[in-house]
């Protein structure tokens, strides 16, 4: 048996299915404050702790751009937004992550 080093998230997310909704789950409620003050104050974290990197800064557009397909149902955002301004709720039923292994 060979063993392996620490597994990647990127390799644990590969085993992962998705059933996409053409509707988002997600939603930020003040795309304002995400410009202003989580911007200067806080660097955006979401875009940091996201494990799926469902967040991301487009400085085009000066807001942040969602990606709810990419979403694990993690819940981290409701957690780690300091101003509280994604509004996470569960996909639909039968629409969202499926686990393959556990």
């Amino acid at each position: 048996m060979e063993l392996r080093g620490p597994v990647r998230v990127e390799e644990k997310l590969y085993t992962l299915r998705w059933k996409h909704d053409r509707t988002s789950h997600i939603a930020i409620t003040d795309p304002r404050t995400c410009a202003d003050r989580c911007g200067d104050e806080w660097r955006r974290p979401c875009t940091t702790f996201c494990p799926a990197k469902v967040y991301e800064w487009d400085p085009e557009q000066a807001r942040i751009v969602v990606a709810y397909e990419n979403c694990v149902e993690c819940t981290t955002c409701l957690v780690g937004c300091p101003y509280r301004v994604i509004d996470w709720r569960p996909p639909r039923g039968g629409f969202g992550i499926q686990y393959r292994y556990g």
